[in-house]
């Protein structure tokens, strides 16, 4: 993965500092889109440059190409690709370094130890192939080189489109290795793990707890990438009387670890891909069946009742019920 890590704060020569907008148009985009745009000034480009030479060309990108290379992800980007780019300006760093509590971001994204924490950054700007305007109207949302999913949408009426709520204001700058649409803001992926996301919802108690009396909560902090499937503290408390009390003891184990395992699936398998299966394998080695159409959503019987909820490490669906192997 680390050879698309760089991708993502690279960006053309274009000139956008005279304030171009993209405009969008599903039936018509293409080379038109971002049709303020001088289409002369794409067109300088050729294609010929890598998103590496295009980027150093243009000083208001110099934040992100100075973040690149911070984390050492610039040589990646010698590579093939392709990379498909949304990459925000100086602007748009401003925007987010300036904003209450971000006043030592910087200083955070800089310091050496925390390059992984940039490095994750910039990868969930990157989405691997080469993926043009007209196409991208065309997606819900674009698995990123961070490993997660950022959503795409597109308002016809308006003719613009958003990336995690982030504008595209230009679009389809070609380069040898791939394209670059330009975003007005940053946009940041999940940093906490399962166990962090899973705390914070305050919902699941007594999973994180099992997974602590099992000696899993380490693997699903720190481990992964998993896909959880996520029993709520009431659907345990729907166990019979007793039960829950007797997996946590030392003696029963084994049990509960292979209570737990059972509910999760190596990999990212968002519902959407999910739907297409019939079963999964967890890490515990068992069949997971899974029954998902419009009308429906199962896992093992369960019903899952939110989905698609990310981690840095995964992602979680969480169900009604606690799954049996």
């Amino acid at each position: 993965m680390n050879t698309i890590l760089a991708a993502t704060g690279l960006v053309a020569g274009l000139a956008f500092a005279s304030g171009a907008s993209a405009s969008f148009d599903d039936e018509k985009c293409g080379s038109t889109c971002g049709a303020s745009q001088p289409r002369a000034a794409l067109a300088s480009n050729d294609a010929v440059k890598n998103i590496v030479e295009t980027a150093v060309n243009n000083a208001d990108f110099s934040t992100l190409v100075t973040l690149v290379g911070e984390a050492e992800l610039v040589g990646t980007l010698a590579g093939n690709g392709p990379f498909t780019v949304f990459a925000p300006n100086n602007a748009a760093f401003q925007k987010l370094l300036s904003a209450k509590g971000n006043e030592k971001l910087l200083e955070t994204l800089l310091d050496d130890k925390n390059r992984g924490l940039l490095q994750g950054i910039l990868t969930y700007h990157v989405v691997p192939g080469k993926v043009m305007a007209k196409d991208v109207v065309k997606l819900a949302n674009a698995g990123t080189a961070n490993g997660q999913r950022v959503d795409i949408k597109f308002d016809k009426k308006a003719g613009t489109v958003s990336i995690d709520g982030a504008k595209v204001i230009a679009t389809d700058i070609e380069c040898s290795n791939g394209v670059i649409h330009v975003i007005d803001s940053v946009i940041l992926p999940e940093q906490a793990s399962i166990v962090g996301v899973a705390a914070g919802a305050k919902t699941f108690g007594t999973l994180i707890a099992a997974a602590k009396a099992a000696g899993l909560a380490g693997a699903l902090d720190k481990g992964g990438p998993f896909t959880v499937f996520a029993p709520t503290d009431a659907a345990f408390a729907a166990l019979p009387a007793g039960t829950v009390e007797n997996l946590l003891k030392a003696e029963n184990k084994d049990q509960l670890v292979a209570i737990l395992k059972h509910h999760v699936v190596e990999g990212r398998v968002y519902a959407d891909q999910a739907a297409k299966l019939e079963s999964a394998k967890t890490i515990g080695g068992t069949t997971l069946p899974l029954a998902i159409s419009k009308e429906s959503a199962k896992a093992g019987g369960a019903n899952i009742v939110a989905a698609d909820i990310e981690a840095s490490n995964g992602v979680i669906h969480v169900v009604d019920a606690v799954i049996l192997p």
